[in-house]
């Protein structure tokens, strides 16, 4: 089963205490700081569009791309229920973000909750950053966050278990990582047990979710290959510098 695309339809219950909000104005801080005047963002892998709906509130205007049919289609029902005035400033289209091209230049590219991580191959990487540079201009930024290895290597992943409930089922997920030292990948094997309350049935579904994890030499050395500078690396959300204890680094790089 491809990644997502057995719960996507969970996907939101899952990370309902994911605080989207303050990402966003994370995010928009660091807009602010190095590009004032950005007002156009393409987000690379939306999902079902957390951070565009709460950038785009903020006057932003955003366009969201997903691989995922199912992820779009949430997004895309969510937006058709907002108020006209933040609703003109969204727009979402389907496409692989090694390869999605739109027809517009825009202020600054984002890529949030480790989607950077989810391009394991170096041909993956370096395409989603031409990605990113054949739609922003020069002096454009391109904010994405990824797992960080010294954090990775030093408190190993491990295995969690999560428990949701709503009206409708109940989930139970069970993640087990596995570790691939020499590739600088994590493969986190879920097993997700979904019991719908009116039909008192249960289902199971599994999927693999390889991560990788990256190191600033890695990084610079990427956007030196591909026509970026980095601005900032800090840990996400709380702007510290990086260290062994930092699992998730939020990058600003400049075209």
């Amino acid at each position: 089963m491809s990644v997502f695309s057995g719960y996507a339809r969970y996907y939101d219950l899952l990370y309902r205490d994911k605080d989207y909000q303050s990402e966003s104005a994370f995010v928009l801080n660091l807009i602010r700081k190095y590009a004032p005047n950005a007002r156009t963002i393409l987000e690379l892998g939306c999902g079902t569009g957390g951070h565009a709906f709460c950038l785009a509130e903020r006057g932003l205007v955003v366009h969201g791309v997903d691989l995922s049919h199912q992820m779009l289609d949430e997004a895309i029902k969510k937006s058709a229920i907002l108020p006209p005035s933040m609703a003109e400033n969204l727009s979402f289209s389907h496409g692989d973000i090694k390869n999605a091209r739109i027809a517009k230049k825009i202020d600054c590219a984002i890529s949030l909750f480790h989607v950077l991580s989810y391009q394991t191959q170096n041909e993956d990487v370096t395409a989603t950053f031409q990605t990113a540079k054949h739609h922003l201009s020069h002096g454009g930024l391109f904010i994405f966050d990824c797992w960080y290895g010294p954090a990775v290597l030093t408190a190993r992943p491990e295995v969690r278990i999560k428990r949701l409930e709503d009206n409708a089922c109940s989930i139970i997920r069970i993640a087990e990582p596995v570790m691939h030292p020499n590739k600088n990948l994590v493969d986190v094997n879920y097993t997700i047990l979904i019991k719908d309350r009116l039909k008192a049935t249960v289902k199971e579904q599994k999927e693999t979710h390889r991560m990788r994890y990256f190191f600033y030499p890695e990084i610079e050395m990427l956007c030196t290959q591909n026509g970026f500078e980095i601005v900032s690396a800090q840990e996400w959300m709380t702007g510290n510098t990086p260290g062994f204890d930092t699992w998730g680094v939020c990058f600003v790089v400049r075209r």
